[in-house]
């Protein structure tokens, strides 16, 4: 990578920024637009936060925030650009459009990553002339600091275009998983969602408040699946034999009418419980604040995992430590 390599962020809103951040601490130039002149001039100051962040981990030798130019024009945000970044609100016509545009304004080799959450990659290529180097780039919040990102291939994608944006997130110290079929949603929001729906329920039914269900993730579940996710847990849970003999005894309670896969209706009475209690939760901490415990608390839980030797993933990391060392 070289110290002049041009990104291209396309929408600066919260995972704008956080790409931005992300490419900025990795040592490249980024060329950001939006149409709204407010997220334009509030990115600054969301990267300069974030670098903050990424600061701790260790940045490129090149990061800088003077790497970070501001466009009013999308044609000028494109110019000279090496990979693009389209980070539009989630609305399939509008992710159509924009797409559209930005393949008519770039080189047919330049990859566009669309940070969808579970729009289908062959829709909202349908309108480009070069649909084979489009597809999916899903990020999680906050992007600066989490590694996965989900890559879909459309149906007229390329493997070729799909394995170069691998690379490309690679360098910047991501985890990519390969989403192996084209489906709404993709996966990480797909396990997400399945777990909102049934906190949903148990606040609607008075079983539980927003806190409790929290706690029931925080300092249960949620600690073993920051180190080995669901399976793995589930194949400890199984002693010596593993996920045979786990299958064998907790099978049978799948059949149990314990989950609520449909979700309730979002009335009043549901949306006043979730907001206040979300509320009481953050209690006399804002937004910022809560934001800022949080990239402590996960810069802390990936030093320890980048620790063990036992991680199963034990590489993703490496990027980040090698910026100290460019």
């Amino acid at each position: 990578m070289t110290k002049n390599k041009i990104i291209s962020i396309i929408g600066t809103g919260v995972i704008g920024a956080g790409w931005a951040a992300r490419f900025i601490a990795g040592g490249y130039n980024v060329q950001a637009f939006d149409p709204n002149p407010k997220s334009l001039k509030k990115l600054k100051t969301d990267v300069k936060k974030a670098l903050i962040s990424l600061s701790k981990i260790g940045l490129h030798k090149n990061a800088s925030i003077k790497n970070l130019s501001f466009h009013n024009n999308l044609s000028d945000a494109l110019q000279n650009t090496s990979f693009v970044q389209e980070n539009a609100p989630e609305n399939e016509k509008l992710k159509i459009s924009v797409l559209k545009q930005i393949d008519h304004l770039t080189d047919k080799k330049i990859i566009i990553a669309s940070s969808s959450s579970g729009l289908l990659p062959s829709k909202i290529q349908s309108k480009c002339k070069f649909p084979n180097r489009v597809l999916i780039g899903h990020p999680f919040n906050p992007v600066y600091l989490l590694p996965l990102v989900e890559i879909v291939k459309g149906k007229k994608t390329s493997q070729q275009s799909a394995l170069k944006l691998k690379k490309i997130y690679e360098n910047i110290g991501m985890k990519p998983l390969m989403v192996r079929k084209e489906i709404e949603g993709y996966i990480s929001d797909r396990l997400q969602e399945a777990l909102w729906r049934e906190s949903l329920h148990l606040v609607k039914d008075g079983i539980a408040t927003t806190e409790e269900i929290d706690d029931a993730i925080v300092y249960g579940p949620g600690l073993r699946w920051a180190f080995m996710g669901v399976c793995l847990t589930f194949h400890l849970a199984g002693g010596e034999e593993g996920m045979k003999h786990m299958l064998e005894q907790f099978g049978p309670a799948l059949k149990l009418p314990w989950t609520k896969l449909k979700a309730p209706e979002l009335n009043n009475m549901l949306k006043d419980r979730m907001i206040s209690g979300t509320k009481k939760q953050a209690g006399k901490f804002s937004v910022n604040q809560l934001e800022k415990q949080r990239d402590i608390f996960l810069i802390e839980i990936m030093k320890t995992l980048n620790n063990n030797q036992n991680n199963k993933f034990p590489n993703w990391h490496k990027k980040y430590n090698n910026f100290k060392k460019q």
